[in-house]
């Protein structure tokens, strides 16, 4: 074998190689990509994930404002338990207040 056959010769088996790559590549490649249907199982779990993510963000945001007003509420409550008490406190004072007087006009006699 002499230099020019052995230079076609490993032409010719890195051309076939080449040729037998590309094609498995292109087999391979038709194999694993992925048909319509899958596509449109794709977009419909899509299309169900956002709508999902939209009950989740309306449910938020309702729990939120469920959240605030309770919370208003309760401050409101606080407040009003506060002045119950306070007054609670003057009528207790009053009434010591009423018993000391009663006490002095009942010595009294």
């Amino acid at each position: 074998m002499n230099r020019t056959e052995f230079i076609t010769a490993t032409a010719v088996i890195l051309f076939t190689t080449f040729v037998v790559g590309w094609l498995v590549g292109l087999i391979v490649q038709r194999m694993t990509r992925p048909t319509r249907a899958s596509m449109n199982e794709l977009d419909r779990m899509a299309q169900q994930l956002h709508e999902a993510e939209e009950a989740r963000d309306i449910a938020v945001a309702r729990l939120e404002r469920r959240e605030a007003e309770l919370m208003s509420k309760l401050a409101a409550a606080d407040v009003e338990w506060q002045t119950a008490m306070e007054e609670l406190r003057v009528r207790r004072t009053e009434i010591e207040e009423l018993r000391d007087y009663i006490d002095r006009k009942l010595a009294r006699r």
